[in-house]
């Protein structure tokens, strides 16, 4: 069965462009050219994947990144006619997968879209992994905490379940680089501190009074296995 794949371009020449594409390669592309559009073929029938584009005239494809990350993992890919630090940080710290600027190679695009597709598919079925309040369901791709479940972002589950799978072990900032922000070797380490500190307060917002997240003096983060 071919994979589906949502795609948000207001400029038809891009689209047509995309679409040509990505269909002669064995994709089915549906075309949107609004947020409005995009969140209810989303709502819908969600695809495998979706290419968004950052500006379109009723919104920007980071509005619909965070809508999706708010019940899905589904993948995600930018494009943007901006190049800026800033924008590249912020759409990959909402979730997405990678991110393409304009002018791009419509085959470097579909390249893209397929390796994205495979290391998705390449996730083994685990079951769920529990520590103090914490319970992770690497199929489902959801946390729980206390039996609530928790609304994170793509990196912010990422980050917490590597913790969760190694309890009380100790990960550096670099290691939580490599294993969490691999797909994004233009984060800067900071980023890691920055999501602590959300993890934290969605916890605590959870009901978890106790930092499980410890901070280890210039060696770097681990899990309590205490509440």
């Amino acid at each position: 069965m071919a994979h589906r794949i949502l795609l948000l371009e207001d400029e038809q020449a891009i689209a047509d462009t995309l679409l040509y594409t990505l269909t002669s390669e064995g994709f089915e592309v549906q075309h949107v050219r609004r947020v409005c559009d995009a969140l209810t073929a989303f709502a819908a029938q969600p695809p495998d994947l979706a290419i968004l584009d950052v500006g379109v005239p009723d919104g920007n494809g980071f509005d619909v990144c965070r809508v999706i990350r708010k019940t899905s993992e589904l993948p995600i890919v930018f494009l943007t006619a901006r190049n800026e630090e800033i924008d590249r940080i912020l759409g990959l710290e909402l979730g997405a997968d990678d991110y393409v600027s304009k002018p791009f190679s419509p085959r470097e695009v579909c390249a893209r879209v397929r390796a994205i597709l495979r290391r998705s598919a390449a996730r083994p079925a685990a079951p769920a992994t529990e520590a103090a309040p914490l319970q992770l369901d690497e199929t489902a791709q959801r946390i729980r905490c206390a039996g609530q479940l928790l609304a994170l972002t793509r990196y912010e589950y990422l980050l917490l379940a590597t913790l969760l799978k190694r309890p009380q072990r100790i990960f550096s900032r670099a290691e939580l680089m490599d294993l969490v922000w691999g797909d994004a070797p233009d984060t800067a380490d900071r980023t890691v501190d920055a999501h602590v500190k959300l993890l934290r307060a969605k916890l605590r917002e959870a009901g978890v009074s106790a930092e499980l997240i410890q901070t280890h003096r210039n060696m770097g983060y681990s899990l309590s296995l205490s509440a």
